[in-house]
């Protein structure tokens, strides 16, 4: 990074979680963070960190104890739908009560638990009433499957799933049958912290011991995580604050979300009187609309990295910007396969119809970017540690263990940039609460764009491999190179995207809308 810019870029957690710990404790008068996860055990890891403890608990009890004012707004989950999401939030915030008691009299530490306010209308509700009632029972069965005496534990910290569920004797439960749960289709995605409303820690990393991984990606394949977040400081800040302070009541309808200028945002609102609607309406979706003009506007290289590409409206927008101007090119990386398949083995339909909405979505751009583009997806070089006879599965490129990508980046060849909690779906881009940032030339560009490429290509690549005309022949030469040999042969992490592996396993839900998913 240039000395002079004032946007530092962060590779994965070993580079972002000691700068966070830095920060928390360097700050003077108050923090204002928002995180989908928030896990105080989470490993400290920096040496002023260790210095205080062992963990994020003992950091925050640090902290706290010095007489900042500190605000943690945690997402909280459908009890419903993700009762597992559910369970972490309201652990987390029972340590942070905890911490809050032992940080003594000068604590001033305010914490929330947000459901997105969006809810599906009772239509929508009726109709999958027979699915919720399913899902519950399932989540008898695990409750009455743990130990007897962690039970009552566990069901303390899912206070919105323990209305659904009823004591059935001897310790268990059973779903109740009455009553009719409301859905919360949208979250608050957003991973963001401002330190003294001067320093900003933002991008698509969240805080736990899971997303710890480090720019070489050594680790077993299913403990990889590849993300990037920044830190920031300037007027940004500014915007970062009253978005903070208005975020969720925005969501709600009862605030005004202040006008933007360098911080992007999605922010959709509840409907009203909707009872057919599945999702909530529009409000301010500045991400998807920085996307079109950036994309409009590039001439010669575009390079996204992103978890989820399913949005087809970007997809097209792309696809008449590469019909509109020969010369521009695009590289897209994205893992190989959604974490819930490539690790979990989960088939379900929302799975499938995620693959269905990307394979149509890198189809749409392929005939229109012909040789103009390449798709890949980043793999370990060396050979899974699995028994050679069983099938290569979706957590496997040729043998080799994937390196999961969760980064949410765009670079619009050397001018412009993106780097927010958003992927390229439709989730993302419309229903839940997302955060980013738009970073121009002055900002190091340049920079990170040669950073973020160079971290995953082999130690001895050219400029080619860089140059915005030339990058995408090289990046396609390198992937293909890598999937004719063995695992151990490979350099770098570049290897092909299959798209035919997601056409496979896609399905479509024609009545279900792209921001499912």
């Amino acid at each position: 990074m240039q000395p002079a810019s004032r946007t530092k870029l962060l590779l994965t957690a070993a580079e972002a979680y000691p700068v966070l710990e830095a920060a928390f404790l360097d700050a003077r008068e108050e923090i204002h963070v928002s995180f989908r996860v928030f896990d105080l055990e989470t490993k400290l890891f920096s040496a002023r960190g260790r210095q205080v403890g062992k963990t994020w608990f003992d950091l925050i009890v640090h902290v706290v104890a010095r007489g900042l004012r500190v605000q943690v707004d945690l997402c909280d989950f459908d009890p419903c739908a993700r009762p597992d999401l559910h369970r972490g939030t309201w652990r987390s915030m029972r340590m942070l009560a905890a911490a809050r008691e032992l940080a003594g009299p000068r604590a001033q530490l305010t914490t929330r638990a947000l459901l997105h306010p969006a809810r599906s209308g009772i239509a929508v509700r009726l109709a999958f009433w027979p699915l919720v009632m399913s899902k519950l029972s399932k989540h008898a069965q695990w409750l009455n499957e743990q130990p007897e005496k962690s039970r009552a534990t566990l069901l303390r910290d899912m206070p919105g799933l323990a209305p659904h569920l009823v004591p059935s004797g001897q310790g268990r439960y059973a779903r109740r049958l009455s009553g009719l749960p409301h859905l919360f289709p949208a979250t608050h995605h957003q991973k963001i912290a401002l330190f003294d409303a001067k320093k900003l820690y933002i991008g698509g990393l969240d805080l736990d011991n899971r997303r710890y991984d480090t720019p070489d990606h050594e680790r077993r394949g299913e403990r990889t995580w590849h993300d990037v977040q920044l830190l920031m400081t300037g007027p940004v800040a500014r915007e970062a604050k009253a978005h903070l302070e208005t975020y969720h009541e925005a969501c709600a309808g009862q605030a005004d979300a202040p006008p933007p200028r360098r911080l992007l945002r999605t922010i959709a609102r509840r409907r009203k009187r909707a009872p057919f609607a599945i999702g909530p309406k529009s409000y301010r979706f500045e991400i998807a609309t920085a996307h079109g003009m950036l994309v409009a506007r590039a001439q010669k290289l575009i390079y996204l990295e992103t978890q989820f590409f399913r949005s087809t409206a970007l997809a097209k927008q792309l696809a008449k910007a590469a019909r509109d101007n020969s010369a521009l090119q695009m590289i897209l990386l994205l893992p190989a396969a959604p974490e819930e398949l490539a690790f979990e083995h989960s088939t379900g339909p929302d799975v499938r119809y995620g693959e269905f909405l990307q394979a149509r979505a890198v189809k749409i751009v392929r005939e229109a970017f012909g040789d103009r583009l390449f798709v890949g997806c980043p793999g370990q070089p060396r050979s899974a540690r699995r028994p050679a006879q069983q099938e290569d599965g979706r957590d496997r490129l040729s043998g080799a263990p994937l390196v999961y990508t969760h980064a949410k980046v765009s670079i619009f060849d050397d001018e412009s940039a993106i780097v927010s909690s958003a992927n390229l779906n439709g989730r993302s881009l419309a229903w839940d609460t997302e955060a980013g940032v738009y970073l121009r030339r002055s900002d190091g560009v340049e920079q990170i764009r040669y950073r973020i490429m160079r971290h995953w290509l082999p130690e001895n690549a050219g400029p080619e491999c860089f140059a915005l005309e030339t990058a995408v022949a090289r990046w396609t030469e390198i992937a293909r190179k890598n999937a004719d040999v063995p695992p151990d042969d490979r350099r770098g992490f570049l290897m092909p995207y299959s798209r035919s592996k997601a056409q496979e396993i896609g399905r479509n839900l024609p009545f279900i809308p792209e921001e499912m998913v």
